[in-house]
């Protein structure tokens, strides 16, 4: 009998399997706690380690209360990279397309137009173009220092304004940085540009409701936009009142008679545009989705229990596994490839612009010399300034129409379509004054060639072209 009751006993080695495995399972929930513990302990929000100024301009000290915001933003010191049409290199624009040497015949683009470096390349990059001279004025430091907003919040945006570039230079010395679109210690988004505050207030639209998500677009529209110097002042204003479309900005600039030179082959008038990324950007998917420039352009990165934005601005075909792959489940070469294919179009359909606006240029300086007076022009110069608008609303926003492949191809064809009614009633023109042959048109091919080119026009000792 006490042989049964032993067989029915359980093994003796039992108990110390259940112990090894409940002091297993109390080591592992005890990592579990502590790393929700040290997870919670990251993301608490901490008070800024140092406090920082009202006007602190220099990012490095804001970079001790946020370092890895700064370790992402001093990357953008790199300035090698390269995407098939953009990156962060200084590109020269005019060696790549020559034709914009004659598009902007008479104006200081056609001297040097080279792709931005990014943001912390900023002051070196403005001071060395050859765009600047003595006549500048201090309306183009905008965008390019928080040195700006300190020294508009002490002198006014009118008297800011109206100053000379050369006499900041020893006041503008920090690149764009963190006091452009953060509020002190808070690191809550702001506007510091009074141009988009106002033309906001022109619309009738309060700027302070706009939402955290809109404010990660709307800290970008301070600057990469199109823009104007008004007046003796130049103050500096976004022509929305009609609308942000090509269309409503051309109503816009020809209610106000504004130009921003006379072109030197042709006569015309011309607008210069500048870099309409958010106005274009408002007009394709990305936007109707409700998606942020940040989001693509310095998506979320997570660090332990802490999330935060990635501060390192660039194209998101350089980062394409933290931007685009978020969203868009394919592999990072058929996404590459994709938005490749896009600018490819645009591309082609710019150049298409380019060729038809630049022999636009030249019938109308045929014309000219074939006697056509100015008021027999003015019809002929307004269609060449409305289809050069469009052509630049696509060739000077980033991203060569990827933003809004669809409104940029619609822009494209409109400038062609304007281009060639041009060149129908300067045909007409040059017929009426007995000039039948085709016009010799001058050799732009090369930088060097439509530099020279444009030379004897800028002089008013033009070529003969009949």
């Amino acid at each position: 009998m006490d042989t049964d009751k032993r067989g029915l006993q359980p093994p003796a080695w039992r108990g110390w399997a259940l112990l090894i495995v409940a002091m297993g399972a109390t080591f592992l929930l005890g990592l579990l706690a502590a790393s929700i513990l040290t997870r919670r302990e990251e993301a608490r929000q901490r008070l800024p380690l140092r406090p920082i100024g009202p006007w602190e301009t220099d990012s490095g000290k804001w970079g001790e209360n946020y370092p890895r915001e700064y370790d992402g933003y001093k990357k953008m010191a790199e300035s090698g990279t390269h995407t098939k049409y953009g990156g962060a290199s200084q590109r020269d624009y005019l060696e790549a397309t020559p034709a914009n040497v004659i598009l902007f015949a008479g104006y200081a683009f056609a001297k040097e137009y080279r792709q931005a470096r990014g943001h912390v390349h900023a002051i070196e990059d403005v001071t060395a173009t050859k765009r600047v001279n003595e006549k500048t004025p201090a309306t183009c430091w905008s965008c390019k220092s928080p040195d700006v907003p300190r020294l508009i919040d002490a002198m006014g945006p009118a008297k800011f304004y109206a100053g000379k570039f050369a006499d900041l230079k020893t006041e503008i010395t920090h690149p764009i940085g963190c006091l452009d679109c953060h509020e002190l210690n808070t690191m809550k988004l702001r506007i510091t540009r009074p141009a988009l505050r106002e033309a906001f207030e022109r619309q009738g639209r309060d700027i302070d409701q706009a939402s955290h998500q809109e404010m990660r677009t709307l800290v970008c529209a301070q600057c990469h936009v199109e823009y104007y110097f008004k007046g003796k002042g130049n103050y500096l204003t976004f022509p929305w009142d009609k609308g942000t479309t090509p269309e409503e900005m051309e109503q816009y600039y020809d209610a106000a008679a504004f130009a921003d030179w006379t072109h030197a082959i042709s006569g015309a008038r011309m607008i210069k545009i500048q870099h309409p990324d958010y106005e274009v950007y408002r007009t394709g998917v990305h936007a109707y989705r409700d998606i942020s420039c940040a989001d693509c352009h310095m998506p979320y990165h997570s660090e332990g229990g802490v999330k935060f934005t990635d501060h390192h601005l660039q194209s998101p075909l350089l980062n394409v596994a933290n931007s685009c792959v978020v969203c868009h489940r394919w592999s990072e070469a058929e996404i590459r490839g994709r938005v490749e294919a896009v600018q490819d179009k645009v591309h082609q359909g710019r150049g298409w612009a380019e060729t038809v606006l630049a022999q636009a240029h030249f019938d109308i300086a045929a014309a000219m010399q074939a006697g056509a007076g100015d008021e027999e022009l003015a019809g002929v110069r307004k269609l060449v300034r409305g289809a050069q608008l469009r052509w630049d609303y696509v060739a000077a926003n980033n991203g060569l129409g990827f933003h809004s492949p669809q409104e940029c191809m619609r822009i494209l064809a409109a400038a062609i379509d304007l281009g060639g009614q041009c060149r129908v009633e300067c045909a007409r023109i040059l017929a009426r004054h007995g000039a039948t042959k085709p016009i010799e048109y001058p050799d732009f091919s090369t930088k060097e060639k439509a530099q020279t080119l444009i030379k004897p026009f800028v002089e008013g000792k033009p070529p003969k072209l009949l």
